[in-house]
């Protein structure tokens, strides 16, 4: 393996590192998936166990692969022997600060075609394999990599994408997929870890000067342990990370140059000692812009106030003036409140009339209780403050009754 003892030569431009390039680099990968899945036969997987079989796939989906990645896992059981199943990975990257709701059907295209390809290369080595009862398809594990700092709002099951999916469920094909999402974790979190691909997550967390001063006091011990065994590649990799960071916090160019030279000369750990001159005046006249826009706000709100309170006065003086008035008036509320409560009762009535048809509907379906409670959540969980909870108490209430 190629050492880090080198003197980088940082071309001056802004550059912006594709993820896809992180994840071909299957020392990072190996890293990614032992950290952040929770799944026991990867957390010994290393680089020589991960094949990128992207390409294979290309004939499918053309461009969409530039930005996704396939990799062919040899898998290992916890004594470190080889397991003969093989793992798929499916990795979508996403960049945008958006949330892609169809990216779902997305990743079942991709799911179909590589277990078709799988099946044809099985045909290939022994021909009717794949009509045989003990025959199997791979795992799969499709994940998303998503860098935004918003959540992410997309539904992780494919039934969320299918209209009437509570009353045509089981006929409806379903999985979830994992997100990592690197503002889930800490900046103690990802340096904890102390490899180089967590370093890579926690420097693209950064989006403001802010946060990048407090990056700034991370141990330089364990930034340093962080790149000590990377290669060359991973050093250009983050080198690219970070002179991008460093085009957005708006550091002059030669300065970043210097700055990125750094990582290659194994000076990571005090490489923001001499930092001082971040241009944070932009984000300060933003911030005052926003001060001022809430300062008016604040004034235009407390003339509306107490025009408000004026027209209250008025109104009370004009109650007062007569007793005829006051009584009606209170004669209206009474009327008001009654007809509310009768119409609270009434929309009581009906919500427990539809939760009786609905579950009657799925006994009518042959569903269990516990499928009809799955079910229940996606039909009415908008309505309940804690879904699971109460969407079984209601199903036990009325599973007898209908």
């Amino acid at each position: 393996m190629e050492k880090k003892k080198r003197v980088s030569s940082v071309p001056e431009r802004a550059r912006d590192v594709n993820s896809k390039e992180i994840f071909k680099n299957h020392r990072l990968c190996s890293q990614f998936l032992r950290d952040n899945v929770d799944i026991p036969q990867l957390k010994q997987v290393q680089p020589e166990d991960i094949e990128d079989v992207s390409e294979r796939y290309q004939a499918y989906f053309g461009v969409e692969f530039e930005t996704d990645t396939v990799k062919k896992i040899r898998l290992k059981d916890e004594s470190g022997k080889p397991v003969a199943v093989p793992l798929y990975m499916i990795s979508l990257i996403e960049h945008k600060s958006g949330v892609d709701h169809d990216i779902m059907m997305q990743l079942l295209r991709y799911m179909v075609c590589i277990w078709h390809e799988y099946a044809k290369e099985m045909e290939r080595e022994k021909k009717g394999i794949s009509r045989r009862k003990d025959f199997q398809y791979p795992p799969i594990l499709p994940i998303v990599y998503y860098e935004g700092s918003g959540r992410w709002t997309a539904s992780r099951y494919l039934r969320d994408r299918i209209q009437l999916s509570d009353v045509f469920g089981r006929y409806v094909p379903d999985f979830w997929y994992e997100v990592v999402r690197i503002h889930n974790y800490s900046n103690e979190e990802l340096l904890d870890r102390r490899n180089e691909m967590s370093l890579i997550m926690l420097l693209n967390k950064l989006q403001s000067p802010e946060e990048f001063h407090e990056f700034r006091k991370a141990p330089p011990e364990k930034l340093a342990d962080a790149l000590r065994n990377a290669d060359s590649h991973i050093l250009e990799l983050i080198e690219d990370v970070m002179y991008s960071l460093m085009m957005k916090m708006n550091i002059p160019v030669d300065e970043a140059n210097e700055y990125v030279k750094a990582i290659g000369g194994n000076q990571m750990g005090y490489l923001f000692e001499n930092m001082e001159k971040i241009d944070i005046q932009e984000e300060r006249r933003k911030v005052a812009e926003e001060r001022k826009r809430g300062e008016e706000a604040r004034k235009q709100t407390e003339e509306a106030r107490k025009q408000t309170e004026e027209a209250r006065k008025q109104a009370e003086e004009e109650r007062k003036r007569t007793e005829e008035a006051k009584r009606r008036t209170e004669e209206e509320k009474n009327r008001a409140d009654k007809a509310e409560k009768q119409l609270a009762a009434a929309e009581n009535i009906r919500q427990e009339s539809e939760y009786k048809v609905y579950i009657a509907s799925c006994k009518e379906f042959r569903c269990t209780k516990e499928d009809t409670v799955r079910r229940f959540i996606c039909k009415f969980g908008k309505r309940l403050s804690e879904e699971e909870v109460e969407a079984e108490k209601i199903v036990n209430r009325y599973w007898d009754e209908v």
